[in-house]
């Protein structure tokens, strides 16, 4: 039972009394509609999925862009590793958001000029993955512990950070959950239900005794919550759906160590395809972190860790190494794309078609920790690739632009996203 509130309590001891009454995932008990104006077209000639690939440290831009432009281009030596894939996917060069600069402004990748705010995989989860068991998947490799919001990449409506999942082995089991699981999911999803009732019962009745700035983050508060119980009430009612195990082999042991990011990130990148082609989310990002892990390529220890490196002052060796590190990587996201393109839905087209996959940063060159220039690559989609699209003659042309028409082939009727206010139809589509 929560206490009378005198008008003169302290307001977080308030909302924090609140806070561990609906610490348990609890069931949806506002009917209501809770997606925005936004609307969504379905079609069945338009891709379904969206994954979006981020890189804390950036990407080496030099060996990242290609020389020309177009599709007649030389691979440049970070993109070899897709080499095969050059017809499924395009290079952008040129594009940001105009965000601030520096480590702390990363997370402008997918949330626009403003760090921190509601980012582009939530805006398409809460239109898209409405009716999937998971709205979206957060997921990181190379992480030292659980990235706060100033590392982050995925912002809900409200501006909340979003945990990572770091774990394979724990994103497999809720992805196939046994039957012992999903009577223990169920009881916890179900057993929120009446201490949640009892404190927006009490928040109704004290709300007209609050300060003006108490009840609006109150109501803050409790529209997180309630977008909360919307995910965790469809999770609920997906429990019993039988979603056959494809009794993919994990490690003994999850790789979640830094030094073992490339390992975690092919084991990732298969349980995202997977999570895919099972219908288990339409949306799905991978965080690749960068701290000071020193990694082995090719039996060679490379000369600094990660982060030193891609602080390389311009030194030719360190960047040598550092287009090594960016390469490992793409030869991770190489396995994924060939993946996605070998497996075939019901309609014969590819899994890499009809799902749109980003691949970008937050950092344009992190030797001098400027945010300007994202080094962006769009794959799949159903798309006609265009090569290389460079985008230095046409200054006023924004990242946010081509996350207009991502989102515009996925089925939203929008017109904007952050500072952007037009789309790159012409350019890919």
């Amino acid at each position: 039972m929560i206490p009378f509130i005198h008008s003169t309590l302290d307001r977080r001891k308030f909302l924090c009394g609140a806070s561990g009454c609906v610490a348990l995932p609890t069931l949806d008990i506002f009917a209501e509609d809770r997606s925005s104006d936004t609307q969504t077209s379905e079609s069945p000639d338009r891709p379904k999925n969206f994954v979006a690939i981020g890189t804390y440290l950036g990407w080496h831009q030099k060996a990242f862009y290609p020389s020309q432009t177009g599709t007649d281009y030389e691979m440049p030596a970070t993109l070899k590793p897709i080499s095969e894939y050059r017809g499924d996917f395009t290079v952008f060069s040129g594009l940001d958001h105009r965000a601030g600069n520096g480590h702390n402004n990363w997370s402008n990748f997918l949330c626009g000029s403003q760090p921190g705010t509601y980012s582009f995989d939530q805006l398409l989860a809460d239109h898209i993955g409405q009716h999937s068991r998971f709205a979206s998947l957060q997921l990181t490799t190379g992480s030292g512990e659980n990235r706060t919001g100033k590392g982050a990449m995925n912002f809900s409506k409200e501006n909340i950070y979003l945990p990572m999942m770091r774990r394979p082995s724990v994103l497999y089991r809720q992805m196939f959950i046994t039957n012992e699981d999903r009577i223990r999911t169920e009881y916890l999803l179900k057993s929120g239900r009446s201490s949640l009732d009892h404190v927006v019962k009490e928040a109704k009745r004290l709300n007209a005794s609050l300060p003006v700035n108490d009840r609006e983050k109150l109501d803050e508060y409790f529209h997180s919550v309630r977008s909360l119980e919307s995910r965790m009430a469809r999770q609920l009612t997906t429990l019993d759906a039988p979603v056959t195990d494809p009794g993919y082999q994990l490690p003994e042991n999850d790789p979640i160590t830094p030094n073992l990011q490339m390992e975690a990130s092919v084991i990732m990148y298969d349980l995202i395809a997977i999570a895919l082609d099972c219908g288990l989310t339409r949306v799905a990002t991978l965080f690749l972190d960068g701290l000071g892990q020193v990694f082995t390529i090719d039996g060679r220890a490379l000369s600094s860790g990660y982060h030193g490196l891609s602080h390389h002052g311009n030194d030719p060796a360190m960047i040598a190494d550092l287009i090594l590190l960016d390469t490992a990587h793409v030869e991770c996201f190489a396995h994924f794309l060939q993946t996605l393109k070998q497996k075939k839905g019901a309609n014969g087209k590819s899994l890499l078609d009809e799902t749109i996959v980003l691949l970008g940063t937050g950092m344009g060159d992190a030797s001098r920790h400027s945010n300007r220039d994202l080094p962006t690559l769009v794959a799949g989609g159903g798309f006609q690739h265009r090569g290389h699209v460079a985008t230095a003659n046409r200054p006023d042309t924004l990242l946010g632009d081509l996350y207009i028409t991502i989102a515009q082939s996925l089925g939203l009727e929008i017109d904007a996203f952050s500072n952007a206010k037009r789309n790159m139809n012409e350019v890919i589509s």
